[in-house]
C-alpha cells in the first residue's frame, strides 16, 4: 500500500499556515450535528475533547480510570519545551525543530516536527491562562531550565510535577464543557473494539469495568489518545494500568502500525530492588541540570551511597561529562541510557551493580540545599520514601529503565490513520520522536495535538463526509463487533489454566528487555519471537483468570490486555529485527561506530516503518513511508 503522508508542499516554515486555510471548514451551525468520540482523558485527549466541545462538536469521552485527572499524563515531572527564547540564549523555532530532529536520530518527519515546534509557542500561553503555576523568576517572568539534548534552557516547568499541573488546566476545560453539556463523560470504561464500517472508523465497543457491561457507541469520528505501550516490558515507569488494548484493537482492523521497536529508555530512574515490584519509579530528567553522573574508576562492588563521598574526585570518573563535554550530563536519553549501561557492564555499577551514582554534592555547596529544595524538593522528597536514603547528604543511585514510547499508530500529517475517521493522538501515535523523543517534549506534543492540531484537521474529513454520513448503534457491524468482545472474554474465564496473568506478563517482560531493550542483536531477537510465540500458545490454554465477567474483575482486564502485549511484543521484534541499522533508542550491536555509537544506515533505512496486520497467525507487512530530508543534512549523530 503506498502511504500518503499528506505532508503539504512549499517551504518548511509556511506549511501548516498554508495547510490550515487548505483545510475544508464546518461552519458553526454544523458542527452541532457532528458526533465525536474521544478515548483516553490525558492531556492529548482531555485538551482534545474540551476543544473541539468549545467548537460546537459533540463529544463524547471515555477513560478506564475513576476521574480524568487519574491518567498517566500526571506522573509526567521535569517540564514542557517550548521555543519562547524568554532566556535570550538563542533558542527559536527552527532550533526546537532541529534539536528534536536530531534528538530522534533523523528518523521523523520535517513537517510534523516543525509544526510541533511552531505551535509549542501556543501551548505555554494557553495554560497560563488556565492558570497552570509555572515556575517564576523573581521578577515575575516564567522561569526555564535546561533538558537533555539541547544547549538552551527552552524547558518549562513546575517543580517536579508539571504534567500534574498541565493535566489539571486540561481537565478543567473538560469540566466546563461536561457541565456546558457538550461533552459527556464516560469513567471507568474500556475501550475493546473499534467498529469499522465500509472502511470508516464508525464508534467503538467498551466494557463498564464495574459492572462488566459491554456496549456500543457510534460517531462520525474516533479519537484514540491512549498513551504509550511500555508496559509491555512489565517493569516501566508507566502506571500499572497503561496498555496498548485500545491502538491494538485498532491495528487489527486496519490501522498500521508505525515504528513499533522505536522505545525510549530513561536514564535517571530508581534502580529494581527485587521480584516483588510491579512497576519502576521515574527520577526527572531535570535533576541532570545539577546532578553529576559518575562511577568509581576502577571496580568497588556494592558502594553505598553513604560511603560516596569517601571517593576522591581523581578516583570518580564523570564520564558523560568526560566523553560529551559539549552537552556533559544533558546529552539525549538513548545516549546516556547506553552509557550508564556500558559502565555496569565493565564492573563499575554501584550498589547491586546496575546503579550508577546522580551526585548532587557541588551544586548544594553552590546553590545551597534551600534553593536545590525548592526547585526539586518532591523528587528529592519521592526518592527518600522509596529508598529510604537522604539525597541530600549523598548521591541519588540511578539506572535505566523503560519510559516511553516513540513508536504507534501511523498517521498522517492531519493525525488521522490508515482507517478513514480514526484519529490517533499523543504518544498513541508515532508521528514526531523519530527513533529517541528528547525530554520534556511528550507534554509538548499531547498538547499541541489536542488544542491545535486536531480542530483543524478533523474538520476537513468531516466537511467531505457530511452530518448525513452517520452509522447507528443498531447496524449488524456492531453486534458483529460486540459479539467478537463477548466471545473474548468469556474465552479468558473459560480457561482455568494453572498460571496467573502476571506470571505471563513478567515472563514476557523479562524477554523484551533482555533481548529487545537496550541492546539488540539478530540472534536474541530471533530467539525472543520464538519465546514469544510459545507464550502466546501457553497464555491462551494455561492462564487462570478468576472472577467472571459482570463484576468488578481487574483480573480479566489484565488479561485481555497482556493478551494484547504479547502480541505487539512479537511485533516490536519483527520490526527490530527488520531494521538492521541503529538509530536512537533502536541499538542494533552489529551497527555501532567504533566508539560505540548508533551508526545508522540512511540508504537503506530512511524510512518509518508502517506494518499492517494480516490476520491471526499470518505474519505481517511492512510498508514504507519514506522520509525526506529538505532542510536539514543527514548527519552522524555528535553531543561531543
Amino acid at each position: 500500500m503506498k502511504l500518503d503522508s499528506k505532508i503539504p508542499e512549499g517551504p518548511l516554515a509556511e506549511k501548516w499556515t498554508k495547510h490550515k486555510f487548505n483545510l475544508k471548514l464546518v461552519n458553526p451551525a454544523n458542527k452541532r450535528k457532528y458526533d465525536v468520540i474521544v478515548v483516553g482523558t490525558g492531556l492529548a485527549g482531555a485538551s482534545a475533547a474540551a476543544s473541539l466541545a468549545e467548537l460546537g462538536y459533540n463529544v463524547k469521552a471515555f477513560c478506564f480510570q475513576d476521574s480524568p485527572r487519574r491518567a498517566h499524563s500526571i506522573a509526567a515531572q521535569g517540564g514542557v519545551n517550548a521555543a519562547k527564547n524568554y532566556q535570550n540564549d538563542g533558542d527559536s523555532v527552527y532550533r526546537l525543530f532541529y534539536d528534536t530532529i536530531k534528538g530522534g536520530d533523523y528518523r521523523a518527519r520535517e513537517g510534523n516536527v516543525y509544526r510541533l515546534a511552531e505551535v509549542s509557542v501556543n501551548i505555554i500561553d494557553q495554560c497560563v491562562a488556565q492558570g497552570v503555576p509555572f515556575a517564576r523568576e523573581y521578577g515575575g517572568l516564567l522561569a526555564n531550565r535546561s533538558f537533555g539534548g539541547a544547549q538552551v534552557s527552552r524547558t518549562f516547568y513546575a517543580r517536579g510535577q508539571t504534567g500534574q499541573q498541565l493535566l489539571l488546566g486540561a481537565y478543567s476545560a473538560l469540566n466546563r464543557q461536561i457541565a456546558n453539556g457538550k461533552v459527556k463523560m464516560y469513567t471507568r470504561s474500556e475501550m475493546l473494539d473499534v467498529v469499522v464500517v465500509d472502511g470508516k472508523a464508525r464508534g467503538i465497543i467498551t466494557r463498564d469495568l464495574i459492572t462488566g457491561k459491554v456496549d456500543s457507541h457510534s460517531a462520525h469520528i474516533v479519537l484514540l489518545c491512549t498513551g504509550g505501550y511500555s508496559n509491555v516490558f512489565f517493569l516501566s515507569t508507566s502506571a500499572k494500568g497503561c496498555n496498548a488494548t485500545a491502538i491494538w484493537r485498532a491495528h487489527k482492523k486496519g490501522a498500521f502500525f508505525g515504528n513499533p521497536c522505536f522505545t525510549q529508555i530513561h536514564p535517571t530512574c530508581i534502580p529494581v530492588s527485587g521480584d516483588h515490584q510491579s512497576k519502576l519509579t521515574l527520577m526527572s530528567e531535570s535533576l541532570r541540570n545539577d546532578g553529576r553522573v559518575w562511577v568509581p574508576k576502577k571496580a568497588m562492588p556494592g558502594l553505598k551511597s553513604k560511603d560516596a563521598a569517601n571517593i576522591p574526585e581523581a578516583d570518580r570518573d564523570y564520564f558523560l561529562e568526560r566523553k560529551y563535554p559539549a552537552f556533559g550530563n544533558l546529552v539525549p536519553r538513548d545516549v546516556a541510557s547506553r552509557n550508564a549501561k556500558q559502565m555496569c557492564d565493565e564492573g563499575r555499577g554501584v550498589g547491586s551493580g546496575l546503579a550508577v551514582f546522580l551526585d548532587f554534592t557541588d551544586a548544594i555547596k553552590r546553590l545551597g540545599e534551600d534553593n536545590i529544595r525548592a526547585k526539586y524538593g518532591n523528587l528529592f522528597d519521592m526518592y527518600a520514601q522509596i529508598t529510604g536514603e537522604n539525597p541530600y547528604k549523598g548521591p541519588m543511585m540511578i539506572y535505566p529503565a523503560v519510559h516511553y514510547t516513540m513508536g504507534g499508530l501511523w498517521v498522517d500529517y492531519n493525525l488521522q490513520t490508515t482507517i478513514p475517521g480514526l484519529y490517533a493522538l499523543g504518544e498513541c501515535n508515532f508521528s514526531d520522536h523519530g527513533a529517541n523523543r528528547l525530554g520534556a517534549s511528550a507534554l509538548m506534543q499531547g498538547l499541541a495535538d489536542g488544542y491545535f492540531v486536531i480542530p483543524y484537521t478533523v474538520g476537513d474529513y468531516l466537511a467531505t463526509i457530511g452530518w448525513t454520513d452517520k452509522i447507528e448503534t443498531d447496524h449488524p457491524a456492531f453486534k458483529e463487533a460486540m459479539d467478537g468482545v463477548n466471545e473474548r472474554v468469556n474465552k479468558l474465564l473459560s480457561i482455568k489454566g494453572k498460571k496467573t496473568v502476571d506470571e505471563f506478563h513478567r515472563e514476557l517482560g523479562l524477554t523484551m528487555w533482555e533481548y529487545c531493550g537496550m541492546a539488540r542483536n539478530e540472534a536474541g531477537l530471533k530467539k525472543a519471537k520464538k519465546i514469544i510465540q510459545d507464550l502466546k500458545a501457553e497464555f491462551w490454554t494455561n492462564v487462570n483468570v478468576i472472577g467472571t465477567s459482570n463484576e468488578l474483575n481487574q483480573e480479566l482486564e489484565k488479561a485481555g490486555r497482556v493478551a494484547d502485549f504479547i502480541e505487539l511484543g512479537e511485533l516490536m521484534v519483527d520490526d527490530a529485527l527488520a531494521r538492521s541499522e541503529s538509530c536512537g533508542g533502536h541499538f542494533r550491536e552489529e551497527s555501532q561506530t567504533p566508539e560505540g555509537e548508533a551508526l545508522r544506515n540512511d540508504d537503506l533505512f530512511a524510512f518509518a516503518s508502517a506494518w499492517e496486520y494480516k490476520g491471526d497467525g499470518q505474519p505481517e507487512v511492512l510498508n514504507k513511508e519514506e522520509l525526506k530530508f529538505e532542510n536539514v543534512k543527514l548527519t552522524q549523530r555528535s553531543y561531543k
